[in-house]
């Protein structure tokens, strides 16, 4: 049985003041720890202030992005050793936004799951095709690739430490989403080539995430399916309320 996962991606939102305050009302909506594993993704500058928030709850920390490198001459950039001391547990890699308007290609996401995995963090493993190629009928083909570079190297040791979320490109904050059924078989398609790759009992206890506008309104759809084991969320992950309502769908 595979634990949920709703993760709550807040991009570059929020000041330090907002997210504490959003973590709080959090924790106060709960007198004991709902199903799901909670995480949430702050932007770095709060970091700190919301690990020191949410202590000892049941709620994780996780970062939007790291560098691969331990340490070194990266103006701007940030370690998963600086993670972990600022409190984090886990770590989005490979988002559409970073492949998109940053360049990231799938070598260097490989290198940045090793870092990760390296240092301790779970890393949420993004993949996605665009609407191009999924009108082409690429989807499985551009899965198939991200998976096969972006996992390079990974053992199934490795494997059973993160999770993958699937986001198709064209319905991340377009208000559009996969239907719960075309979402399925890409979920599907993904747990079949892990356990191709790496054994059915690995596949067997990945959490698959669904990212792409899910909303409170569509995620009881969404986590009826077998293969979707939680949410990758943005923007309805804002709003505290929202994000309440999709954690006890």
């Amino acid at each position: 049985m595979i634990r949920p996962v709703i993760a709550g991606n807040w991009k570059m939102n929020k000041t330090v003041a907002e997210s504490v305050a959003f973590a709080v009302r959090l924790l106060a909506a709960y007198d004991t720890a709902p199903g799901p594993e909670v995480i949430i993704a702050p932007p770095f500058t709060a970091l700190q202030a919301v690990a020191e928030a949410i202590r000892g709850s049941f709620i994780a920390l996780c970062a939007q992005n790291l560098h691969e490198a331990e340490k070194g001459a990266y103006t701007g950039e940030i370690s998963g050793g600086m993670l972990r001391e600022a409190g984090c547990t886990a770590v989005i890699i490979g988002h559409s936004e970073r492949r998109t308007l940053f360049g990231e290609g799938d070598d260097r996401i490989n290198r940045k799951l090793q870092a990760a995995l390296t240092t301790g963090l779970k890393p949420i493993f993004c993949i996605g095709e665009s609407l191009r190629q999924r009108e082409e009928d690429e989807t499985e083909t551009v899965i198939a690739h991200q998976l096969k570079e972006g996992l390079n190297n990974l053992t199934a040791d490795d494997i059973v430490r993160l999770a993958i979320a699937y986001e198709p490109v064209w319905a991340i904050g377009t208000g559009k989403t996969a239907s719960p059924e075309q979402a399925e078989r890409v979920h599907r398609f993904i747990r079949e080539w892990i356990a191709g790759r790496y054994g059915p009992e690995c596949a067997a206890t990945l959490a698959i995430l669904y990212g792409g506008s899910v909303t409170p309104a569509n995620i009881a759809g969404l986590m009826a399916q077998p293969d979707i084991n939680g949410g990758l969320i943005g923007g309805a992950s804002l709003d505290v309320d929202s994000f309440i309502r999709i954690i006890g769908n």
